[in-house]
């Protein structure tokens, strides 16, 4: 899930860098909310293990 987030990041970079705003723009929201997602899965695996155990 990281992983993903750190794609669209680079995206953004790139894009950024080559003038592309608009793409820029999108690739960072959408490596925002990926990172904000796969860090309340991670969350939610850690409560559900530790209740388990």
């Amino acid at each position: 899930m990281f992983n993903w987030a750190i794609l669209f990041l680079v995206i953004a970079v790139i894009a950024a860098g080559l003038g592309f705003g608009g793409l820029a723009g999108t690739a960072a929201m959408a490596a925002k909310i990926v990172f904000v997602v796969g860090l309340i899965l991670f969350v939610i695996a850690l409560v559900f293990r530790r209740r388990r155990e």
